[in-house]
């Protein structure tokens, strides 16, 4: 009989010619544990999904409840579901007044989606400005806006009219002018290594986009729900977005997403034509459920306020000759080594000790660091140790 790992390579589509093939049994709290019983600190957090970890308890009686309820009933936006409902008045509750409408998405890449549609259906424009080393999905028109032309080639002919600019660089901001849509930023350059720009240049694209009549689409796919030690990064700029994209950490560990706008921009969905944006699963009720009760526990716990704090233990904990720089905000860190070589063998070794840690897209040269917000003090000395170790490897063997 063949093992799981053997059928995984054999059955399903791969992504890469490497994966990490480290097969997980279950999940609880920080830590993901093989068949074997072994158990991994997870400082990736499936990405950024994990916020609160794995399986917690509000999540699953959350999920339990509805699963005793109902399952999907029918497309978006017809009926009445009341976990939609919940969970749409809640957030609009947290964020600010002018984003005062909510569109439930299954994922990050679909609010890219819906949020270039409706930018460009308000606006009436066809321009979209996006940013180098930017990352906002993987499907036909999110791509578009993937400020790295290697991910371009092969896919091509992408959206036209997509421009580029420099992130954090304040001379770009002219380029933005009444032929544009939408500009769409990250709060923070995810995997071009977690680049936080200056709060300066955010206000000033704010106050371009103003003048220009031009929407401004802020992706909080990866730094939403208190990631960055705010609830969501633009409380940072002193800005409110007109668009608001959401995923990753949201659902508790389901999948969803959102894209959130004031009516006015949202209602240009509705007709000419009608149903001018569609979903079949966006906002499943078991979602919903699962992504309100995991805000309840952001609030309820500041899991927020105290990223900060316990950012800075891992900066404290890791600092070492082999790391050049430790960017970040909130728990949303890189760490910087010298090269990939380096990068991978540091991967390699924690896996193998237990702890899960990862690199990104755009900057190979550098290891993430975004472990559930929920994970304690201990947990972080114990993972430190680890990567301590993995580094003095790089050290100790001039090859590296």
């Amino acid at each position: 009989m063949l093992s799981n790992r053997q059928l995984f390579l054999l059955n399903t589509a791969q992504t890469s010619n490497s994966p990490r093939l480290i097969e997980v049994e279950r999940a609880e709290g920080c830590y993901l544990y093989g068949p074997g019983g072994k158990a991994y600190i997870d400082l990736v957090s499936g990405f950024a999904v994990s916020n609160i970890g794995h399986r917690h308890p509000k999540v699953l009686e959350a999920i339990s409840e509805q699963l005793a309820k109902y399952l999907h009933v029918t497309v978006y936006g017809e009926f009445v579901q009341a976990p939609q409902v919940m969970l749409a008045t809640k957030l609009l509750d947290v964020l600010p007044g002018r984003l005062d409408s909510v569109y439930f998405t299954n994922s990050g890449t679909e609010a890219t989606e819906g949020a270039m549609k409706i930018a460009k259906k308000f606006t009436g424009r066809r321009e979209i400005i996006a940013a180098e080393k930017a990352y906002h999905g993987s499907t036909q028109g999110a791509l578009s806006l993937i400020g790295n032309t290697e991910y371009h080639k092969a896919y091509a002919p992408l959206l036209p009219e997509i421009r580029f600019i420099s992130y954090n660089d304040p001379k770009d901001v002219e380029r933005i002018t009444s032929a544009t849509a939408a500009v769409v930023l990250e709060a923070v350059q995810g995997e071009a290594g977690i680049r936080i720009p200056d709060r300066e240049y955010i206000q000033a694209v704010r106050k371009r986009c103003d003048e220009t009549g031009t929407l401004l689409i802020f992706d909080e796919i990866q730094t939403g729900f208190g990631r960055t030690g705010r609830l969501f990064a633009f409380e940072h700029y002193a800005i409110v977005p007109d668009i608001l994209l959401l995923a990753k950490g949201m659902g508790g560990g389901m999948p969803i997403g959102a894209f959130v706008a004031r009516k006015e921009v949202m209602d240009v969905i509705k007709d000419n034509p009608m149903l001018g944006h569609i979903t079949t699963f966006g906002g499943h009720p078991v979602s919903c459920a699962a992504a309100l009760a995991s805000l309840h526990v952001i609030l309820d716990n500041r899991l927020a306020a105290d990223a900060e704090r316990k950012a800075q233990l891992f900066r404290q904990y890791l600092r070492h000759p082999v790391v050049r720089e430790i960017r970040g905000i909130g728990l949303m860190m890189a760490l910087q080594l010298d090269s990939f070589a380096q990068v991978e063998r540091v991967s390699t070794y924690c896996a193998a000790n237990g702890v899960i840690i990862d690199w990104f897209l755009h900057c190979e040269t550098a290891l993430r660091i975004a472990p559930p917000l929920t994970i304690d003090d201990h947990e972080i000395r114990q993972a430190c140790d680890v990567i301590r170790a993995a580094l003095d490897n790089c050290l100790h063997d001039p090859a590296q």
